[in-house]
């Protein structure tokens, strides 16, 4: 798929089964979103949850009610097909991932649509930074972390990050690009050695792809999206289901309406 695709052409050709892949890179200028789906009596706590972690966990929309599939904020959207990849945990163990999640849905579900970093990549790539992973073709690498998440109800967990690496200058740079992105996890939580917050090795990621990193370049850490299946894990509620890492939510929302000036 060419990487210019409207998001409403884009969500067609996940629907038909025509594309699966990671969409970094994909629908320039629109905002892209995690997904976390959940029934309705777990809710009211993932929302506090994510009203208590918006770095990790910004939150752009919900679900109008229990058992709707829409979230008409954000376009013509329907989250049981839209999402190339789906992420389906039982008992908070992930159990399988599925191409759509129509035949599993359920009249109490409720879904949260979380800001990504795909979003802000259109921003860096603007101002001629490169965007290793849109570079090399890959998904971002993300990493689990031992920053403690504040805890809400039954959830809690360590953080995940995604990184991107960059020279000393245009990391500074990145920071004050991103730290007009709020909406889609804003600025880096985190530059430079990794150990200092529980990476062990930058080319083994928890999840996604690894990607190269110059010896005069520092990995730049951002909050990540992925950190609500982190949490799952934690809270293990009977049924949830997220997106696969990397494989979005791609909305009608224009990127240009989150940034703050």
């Amino acid at each position: 798929m060419t990487r210019d695709f409207s998001p409403a052409e884009l969500r067609q050709a996940i629907r038909a089964g025509e594309f699966n892949g990671n969409t970094s890179g994909i629908a320039p200028g629109y905002v892209q979103c995690n997904l976390a789906i959940l029934p309705a009596d777990w809710a009211d706590e993932f929302l506090r949850f994510c009203q208590a972690n918006p770095k990790p966990c910004p939150l752009l929309a919900i679900s109008p009610s229990p058992g709707d599939a829409s979230l008409p904020l954000l376009g013509d959207i329907d989250v049981r097909t839209d999402v190339p990849s789906y992420r389906v945990f039982r008992d908070g163990r992930l159990s399988e991932e599925v191409a759509d999640i129509a035949t599993l849905w359920r009249d109490d579900l409720v879904a949260f649509a979380l800001g990504c970093s795909f979003s802000f990549e259109e921003a860096l790539l603007a101002d001629s930074l490169e965007v290793r992973n849109v570079s090399e073709g890959v998904n971002v690498p993300m990493y689990r972390t031992n920053i403690d998440c504040t805890p809400a109800g039954r959830f809690q967990g360590k953080m995940v990050v995604s990184m991107r690496p960059f020279k000393a200058a245009d990391a500074i740079r990145a920071v004050q690009i991103c730290t007009r992105f709020p909406s889609v996890h804003g600025a880096p939580v985190h530059l430079g050695d990794p150990a200092l917050i529980g990476i062990e090795k930058l080319e083994t990621p928890d999840f996604g792809d690894a990607v190269t990193v110059a010896e005069d370049e520092l990995p730049v850490f951002w909050a990540c999206g992925v950190t609500p299946q982190v949490a799952l894990e934690k809270a293990r509620p009977p049924f949830a289901i997220t997106h696969s890492p990397g494989h979005m939510l791609v909305t009608d929302l224009r990127n240009s309406r989150l940034a703050v000036m």
